[in-house]
């Protein structure tokens, strides 16, 4: 496999977009009492969530995420003060933001901005995540673990996936962090993290020829 920088297959395409189209849940996006930025390296969900305010969805926009090994020499400060600075960049109002600073993981995410959200007196009935494409599923399946009380609706940056290689410019990267959520999505439930989501056979196949064909630096061993 060596070089990152590699082409995928038209084949391997395939398989990635079938896991690309099962990241996303495909949620009808509506009014709700809170939105959730969940940081990761893609400003693309601060600009998403920036959007959706502006569309009068919700009236408090809460950023979380301190710093991973993989973004935190892009947002040195930590994700959501990077992601709100954007926001506040995109005219979003400084009142309407919070931000949860420490989140290491999606389950702090979770768990944090809701602890957050109670001490500040919000305690959301609906609550819309806006993450990264291929995030949503993960996100919601975190959610309704940890947070079952609340009504889930999942968003992204609307982007497809040829669009999405563009913005990250590394073909085998994308593929690589596709097949790692998936692998999440199936084993978190397992250890507690998540809930269970069916994985139809097409998808399950996909990814298995993935991982063979060495897309697997996402992997958790």
């Amino acid at each position: 496999m060596g070089d990152n920088q590699q082409t995928i297959t038209e084949d391997q395409w395939r398989q990635t977009k079938l896991i690309w189209d099962y990241h996303q849940m495909q949620h009808q996006v509506r009014s709700v009492d809170v939105a959730i930025g969940l940081g990761s390296h893609d400003l693309g969900v601060a600009a998403a969530a920036a959007d959706l305010y502006h569309r009068g969805l919700f009236p408090t926009l809460v950023f979380t995420g301190g710093n991973s090994a993989t973004t935190k020499a892009r947002f040195p400060r930590g994700e959501a003060v990077h992601f709100r600075e954007h926001a506040l960049d995109l005219g979003v109002p400084d009142e309407a933001i919070l931000v949860e600073p420490n989140a290491a993981n999606t389950g702090q995410n979770i768990t944090l901005t809701r602890d957050l959200l109670a001490a500040t007196g919000i305690v959301p009935a609906t609550v819309m995540l806006v993450s990264k494409p291929y995030m949503e599923r993960r996100s919601f399946a975190t959610a309704r673990k940890l947070w079952p009380d609340v009504e889930i609706v999942c968003t992204s940056e609307p982007l497809e996936l040829d669009d999405y290689f563009k913005s990250i410019g590394d073909e085998k990267l994308v593929v690589d962090m596709l097949v790692g959520d998936l692998q999440r999505v199936i084993e978190y439930p397992k250890q507690g993290f998540a809930i269970a989501q069916d994985v139809p056979e097409d998808v399950h196949a996909g990814y298995e020829s993935l991982i063979r064909d060495g897309f697997t630096s996402r992997l958790i061993s």
